[in-house]
């Protein structure tokens, strides 16, 4: 018999929460971090994105925090002051884990806030003094508003390091080093990771009691992509991806689906060309402003849209259920670039299909994104948007354009007998008599104008 969410030693509250957004059972790396953090433990947990360490290390941390409908709060002396932080690389995740963990924890009156850069710092510095009691934000905003006065980290006794590769990666580094000796009343933290570059492991020696290092990777090498991703790989002319796209995204059983960019303007214009092709798009890049940013996300969450067109930096940190497809438009940088970008699909245990074009010159760069991760694929085979085996290999209705049109729905003509004088048509009206007298007066004028032009230039 599996383990349950209820044979765990939570509050019967955080039971009831995860009972009422479905969850009953624990992930692999939420059954094996949770004994160990709900022990007060440090953890290191090392898992592929998409694996539910969310919940692995926000259960731990709502059951720890006094919130005011608890009966010990009354005896609490630093109350409204923070008491967990979560620090994240990028706002999207911020919002993201920030949304879970109210989820969790609406039914003891937790508050939480999400802090974050792009956004006015008024909002956050009032619910900052009207009392929080966990943070979730990312590193620049939490220490500017730190070195402000705003934010106390004093009383802070539990830290956790989400996508700390990530955070490595945007160079966060030394922002997090700088937040870990800002919280001296630290009792708990916890690390985590898909990969364990030596800078992370240098942080969590220095700033980490004997922590539990726990690695999932489902019998799989470290990097490796995970077998329930179909994988596509097609050399592609740059003059026919759009063509080839619109078509792809007419494949039977497609959903939700992200495209990812290299560029923010090739982002944009393929944005841009989708839209004009009839399909329900949106972007989301480095030049759009963050509530543009979060608008398209949340539009995309929301079912508004149903194609997301991403750059890498600004999908970092997309946590979204569902996704059927993931089209790398432009071919990644490197094999990490790939893995991040394909990891969006195929997430909580489900299956996905990822397609990437490879233009002729980028041959060599996909030779070697294929012989790092070891995928063993076929050379791309040379592909347009007409070709035979393009439909057959994504399932594609035979007839299918570059453009989405809505059929019309016929309209059954009324008898004529039942029609009003407004529903009659053109040719039913009595046509008016042009009468003559009416253009004679126009005419006249040009005749005096023609005269008088004549005049003048005699």
């Amino acid at each position: 018999m599996s383990l349950t969410f209820a044979d765990l030693p939570l509050r019967k509250e955080t039971i009831a929460a995860l009972a009422e957004h479905g969850f009953t059972s624990p992930f692999p790396i939420q059954e094996m971090v949770m004994p160990i953090a709900l022990a007060d433990g440090d953890v290191i947990g090392q898992a592929k994105t998409g694996t539910g360490k969310t919940l692995a290390f926000g259960i731990p941390v709502i059951e720890r925090v006094i919130a005011p409908n608890d009966s010990d709060w009354a005896g609490l002396p630093n109350q409204g002051k923070p008491q967990v932080l979560i620090v994240v690389p990028t706002r999207e995740l911020c919002v993201q884990v920030t949304k879970d963990i109210e989820e969790l924890s609406f039914n003891r009156g937790i508050r939480t806030l999400a802090v974050y850069g792009g956004r006015a710092f008024e909002p956050q510095i009032e619910a900052l003094n009207n009392g929080v009691e966990i943070v979730v934000g990312t590193p620049g905003r939490l220490l500017d508003l730190y070195r402000q006065g705003q934010l106390t980290l004093k009383f802070v006794s539990r830290v956790v390091l989400d996508e700390a590769d990530e955070m490595l990666d945007l160079g966060f580094l030394p922002d997090v080093e700088k937040i870990f000796t800002s919280t001296p009343a630290r009792q708990q933290t916890m690390l985590f990771s898909a990969t364990m570059p030596g800078d992370i492991i240098a942080l969590a020696r220095r700033f980490m009691n004997q922590p539990v290092h726990i690695r999932t990777q489902d019998n799989e090498d470290e990097g490796a992509v995970v077998s329930r991703i179909e994988q596509h790989v097609v050399r592609a002319h740059a003059m026919d991806k759009i063509e080839m796209l619109a078509r792809i995204l007419q494949a039977n059983g497609r959903g939700p689906t992200i495209v990812f960019c290299r560029t923010k303007r090739t982002a944009q214009k393929t944005s841009d060309d989708l839209i004009e092709r009839g399909f329900r798009a949106a972007t989301i890049h480095g030049d759009l402003g963050q509530s543009a940013r979060e608008k398209a996300l949340n539009d995309f969450k929301a079912g508004k849209s149903d194609v997301l067109i991403a750059t890498d930096v600004a999908a970092r940190g997309i946590d979204i259920d569902g996704i059927t497809h993931v089209i790398n438009y432009q071919c990644p940088e490197d094999e990490k670039t790939y893995v991040h970008r394909i990891g969006r699909t195929a997430r909580a245990g489900a299956h996905g299909i990822a397609v990437t074009f490879v233009d002729w010159d980028e041959l060599a760069r996909w030779k070697m994104i294929d012989t790092a991760l070891v995928l063993g694929l076929p050379e791309p085979v040379e592909t347009y948007s007409s070709s035979e085996h393009l439909y057959e290999m994504l399932n594609i209705p035979a007839g299918s354009n570059g453009r989405m049109v809505k059929a019309r729905a016929p309209q059954a003509e009324k008898p004529k007998s039942d029609r009003t004088q407004s529903d009659r048509s053109a040719s039913d009206r009595p046509k008016r008599e042009k009468s003559p007298e009416v253009k004679k007066p126009a005419a006249e004028r040009v005749k005096r104008e023609r005269t008088r032009t004549k005049r003048i230039s005699e």
